[in-house]
């Protein structure tokens, strides 16, 4: 009865978005729906809630987007993202570039608050050609191209370190699924943008491609500072908002109006209540009923396993699943680094329609369109690249790759 409890808190979220109600309403719901049918003691629900600030994994999230807003804020100050994008349109000429190459790269600060500087460009290469809704498609499915294999990401090194699979082989075996991920993004929406970005052709594209670095080196300094020096999300911003006050000679006038219009209470709402929703997925124990659900089905395991590892990244996100799963799918069946790149391809999708998953709530509410129409649009999508994952998979079996 589990799951279909389960099942029930997540029809009235998707029932209360389709009737139009506002995300933090739908969830509000969902979290009523839960309490109800799982009977959760309302000290518990209230310690669950309590979690999102006691679990620094959880608080961090609120934290760095607010952070990421502030540090957008100042590069909107001195117009940083604006000349980033003249430098991008005279470097490539190519305004699907330009939609397609920010987001990739944004995408390697492992940050939810990553989508916001992601939108801010995409915004600016396809406005005119694309609704709200395209646009929030392409923001989150090319931001997110990254996470499906970099080391940046919790989930690629838990499910490494849980499968023994060394990260350079499974990297490797990821790199076609990333070119189909691309594809799928490419050929329905960017391929429609003209490539002339309506600017003149640039005739210093060496000086060009240095001015990027020159507005865009706050985001590169947070990247090196995740992956050179190891920092967590939350102090590499800070360190650097510190010094592009430096750098853009903020005065404190400017500086101290930021902290409030940083506060984008939308999104910080939102957010907060999304997490919530894991705490209370994670505190009814639903997700370990599925394994037994799905061993009674008469299909090959490693479909058992895909079902599995799909409706898990769903209900919970990726990590939850990776860490349940992985162990088990190792265990019943001949593992190495075919089945790691088909689980990690499959989470990949389940997470791009995940109504757990804050990224889609960011970028939902960057575009003012609603969770419910951004899954439905991302939906064929992920279905169609976990559709691609179960061939590849079985085409390196059958090439006899280990």
């Amino acid at each position: 009865m589990q799951l279909v409890f389960l099942g029930m808190v997540f029809f009235v979220i998707v029932l209360l978005l389709a009737l139009g109600r506002p995300l933090y309403q739908a969830v509000c719901g969902g979290l009523a729906a839960c309490i109800l049918l799982f009977s959760i003691p309302l000290s518990a629900a209230l310690g669950q809630a309590a979690n999102v600030f006691l679990n620094w994994s959880s608080l961090s999230v609120l934290i760095s987007l607010y952070l990421i807003t502030y540090l957008q804020r100042m590069l909107e100050a001195r117009s940083q993202i604006r000349l980033a994008h003249q430098d991008l349109d005279g470097l490539f000429h190519n305004r699907r570039i330009n939609a397609a190459v920010a987001p990739l790269f944004i995408g390697l600060l492992p940050s939810a608050a990553a989508m916001i500087l992601c939108g801010d460009i995409v915004k600016d290469a396809t406005e005119g050609y694309l609704s709200r809704e395209e646009q929030a498609f392409v923001t989150s499915w090319f931001r997110h191209i990254p996470e499906s294999t970099l080391p940046t990401y919790a989930g690629v090194l838990l499910m490494a370190n849980l499968a023994g699979v060394p990260l350079p082989r499974f990297i490797l075996g990821m790199l076609i699924p990333m070119a189909v991920l691309f594809s799928l993004g490419y050929w329905p929406y960017l391929r429609r943008l003209p490539k002339d970005p309506g600017t003149p052709v640039s005739r210093h594209r060496g000086r060009d491609a240095l001015h990027l670095v020159q507005h865009l080196w706050t985001l590169l300094s947070i990247l090196v500072l995740i992956l050179a020096f190891q920092l967590a999300v939350v102090p590499a911003i800070a360190i650097v908002i510190a010094a592009g006050a430096i750098v853009y000679r903020f005065q404190p006038k400017e500086l101290f109006p930021m902290f409030r219009k940083a506060f984008e209470k939308k999104l910080l709402l939102n957010t907060f209540l999304v997490l919530v929703l894991k705490e209370f997925v994670a505190y009814t124990g639903a997700l370990q009923a599925l394994p037994q659900m799905l061993s009674g089905l008469p299909i090959p395991t490693y479909l058992i396993f895909v079902l599995l590892f799909f409706a898990g990244g769903m209900i919970s996100g990726t990590t939850g699943i990776i860490a349940m799963g992985t162990p088990l799918a190792f265990a019943a069946m001949p593992g190495g680094m075919p089945l790691m790149v088909l689980l990690m391809g499959i989470c990949h999708a389940a997470s791009q329609v995940s109504p757990t998953h804050v990224c889609l709530v960011v970028a939902a509410d960057y575009y003012h369109v609603p969770l419910g129409r951004l899954i439905r649009r991302t939906m064929p999508m992920s279905l169609l690249f976990s559709i691609f994952m179960i061939g590849y998979y079985n085409l390196m079996c059958l090439l006899g790759i280990v």
